[in-house]
């Protein structure tokens, strides 16, 4: 299983946290965050305790928030809840039949649940991370104006001494009042410095629908979260810096198994959502198989020098996207695409097929401007063996296996489009495309795998005598019209024409 990233930025807010009489144990007391009897905290803040060393994480005990005035429970975690079917995120089955059944014979509340942008989904009560401990509570309990107080009970966390860590009376208190709706800019920060402390608690402040842009502004760090945002339209999420920007979870369709309704297995997702621009930052699913770091669906979404580091389908796509300077790491099927998806300058790296490309009739599908394609030589991460070996798949540019039983609508999705102008490529076999598995009656006249102009890295052109015969390539004259038309993102995009805030 791949390792997650380990974050070691510890904010500055947090090295100053001192601790009270509030938490005993028998050795060492960590540091807290919020620290203790803190003011002007934001709600959507996580608890962080900070050791000298690891600490151990526990299979039982709770974790309660108390209102200080009137005593009121405010939010429970129950460590012996397990946070979901597959907490690791590895299931024994994999097919989505399979995968629906588990989902059919359990319960949502039979697991570890937490409600993001109004979406139920299993989720990690604490995450330890080298010597910081991160409690997750529950979205949205916390409110304005408030004095809270945290218990903890001794079978949560043991000190890397062994130490059960008891929390008796951790207190602070929140911001008096929440920004005002007609905020244009309002800023996220891991230290507690902004407006929020959470990429999600931005959106959900956001308005359905602002007057004006409205600018989430992330400021760097580690922002380890499930993100969720659905049915807005008109908002700019930009990271202050590419690189240490850091957005990501550990999901996937083990740890979160189709219920019904929308996708949960992502880590982040926009969802009916118009006019939404992704900028300069990172996403990140820690999981490997069926693990999106993004998924789209949404209407005019500009994703803007965004790196995106997913498994298998790392990206999904619906709708119209215009994706520039970008870079996308996948397992295979690394772009799942149903959407006109218009790609300049882009990246894309995978240790099995690019994309399977699922264009609906009368629409435009994957098409890649002076873009970029590096196979990955390592094995499908699920299939890896003690000794490092495993299945090695093919890294085709795009794929038709057959989806479904024979006849059923789109088992072959025989309107599928891939174009690339100016590719770039690297390890991909000379076939190019494939397999394309016909079902009775599947008619590949309206499949457009089209290139021109594909060289290798060092702008040599490539062999294509061997491509699959489906396939097609496009020269100067002749096609000059076709090659210029899909050169230009208002073609692909339904007349849109994009605009980079």
């Amino acid at each position: 299983m791949r390792q997650y990233c380990v974050f070691q930025r510890i904010p500055a807010v947090l090295l100053l946290a001192v601790l009270s009489s509030a938490v005993h144990a028998q050795g060492e007391a960590p540091r807290l965050f919020p620290a203790n009897a803190a003011t002007n905290v934001n709600p959507d803040t996580h608890l962080v305790l900070e050791f000298s060393a690891p600490p151990t994480l526990g299979t039982s005990g709770l974790i309660r928030v108390f209102d200080a005035n009137d005593a009121a429970l405010i939010d429970t975690l129950d460590l012996s809840v397990p946070p979901s079917p597959h907490p690791n995120g590895r299931a024994p089955r994999s097919t989505e039949a399979e995968r629906q059944r588990l989902a059919a014979a359990t319960q949502m509340s039979d697991f570890q649940v937490n409600v993001i942008g109004g979406v139920e989904f299993h989720f990690f009560p604490i995450i330890v991370r080298g010597n910081r401990a991160t409690l997750y509570l529950h979205n949205n309990r916390l409110q304005y104006g408030r004095k809270y107080r945290v218990q903890i009970d001794p079978g949560v966390l043991k000190t890397a001494a062994g130490d059960a860590v008891r929390v008796a009376d951790w207190t602070f208190t929140t911001k008096p009042a929440a920004l005002p709706p007609s905020a244009e800019r309002v800023v996220v920060a891991a230290d507690g410095s902004g407006d929020f402390d959470t990429v999600q608690g931005a959106i959900d402040f956001a308005p359905a629908n602002p007057v004006r842009r409205l600018t989430i502004f992330i400021e760097r760090g580690r922002y380890e979260e499930i993100v969720y945002l659905a049915g807005k339209a008109n908002i700019t999420i930009r990271g202050e810096d590419r690189e240490t920007v850091q957005v990501g979870y550990p999901n996937n369709s083990a740890f979160n198994p189709p219920r019904g309704g929308p996708s949960r297995r992502p880590a982040f997702s926009i969802q009916n959502a118009t006019a939404i621009q992704l900028s300069t930052f990172t996403i990140n699913n820690y999981f490997i198989g069926q693990a999106e770091a993004l998924l789209v669906r949404g209407q005019q979404i500009v994703i803007d020098r965004m790196t995106l580091n997913g498994s298998g389908d790392a990206l999904t796509t619906y709708g119209t996207l215009y994706m520039v300077d970008s870079k996308l790491t996948g397992d295979g099927d690394t772009i799942l695409g149903y959407a006109a998806l218009f790609c300049l300058r882009c990246e894309v790296h995978s240790t099995g097929p690019f994309t399977w490309t699922r264009t609906p009739k009368d629409a435009h599908g994957n098409v890649f401007v002076d873009s970029t394609f590096i196979a990955v030589d390592e094995p499908l991460p699920w299939t890896v063996n003690a000794d490092g070996t495993g299945q090695i798949a093919s890294k085709v540019l795009a794929r038709l296996p057959r989806n479904g039983s024979a006849g059923a609508p789109n088992a072959n999705f025989p309107y599928a489009e891939m174009v690339l102008i100016n590719a770039r490529v690297s390890g991909v076999p000379p076939e190019g495309f494939g397999p394309i598995e016909a079902a009775p009656g599947f008619d590949s006249s309206n499949v457009k795998f089209w290139e021109f102009n594909t060289t290798d890295l060092q702008g040599r052109p490539v062999d294509v005598s061997r491509r699959h015969p489906v396939t097609r390539q496009l020269s100067r004259p002749g096609d000059a019209k076709t090659i210029d038309a899909y050169s230009t993102p208002q073609f692909v995009l339904n007349g849109w024409t994009p605009v980079v805030q």
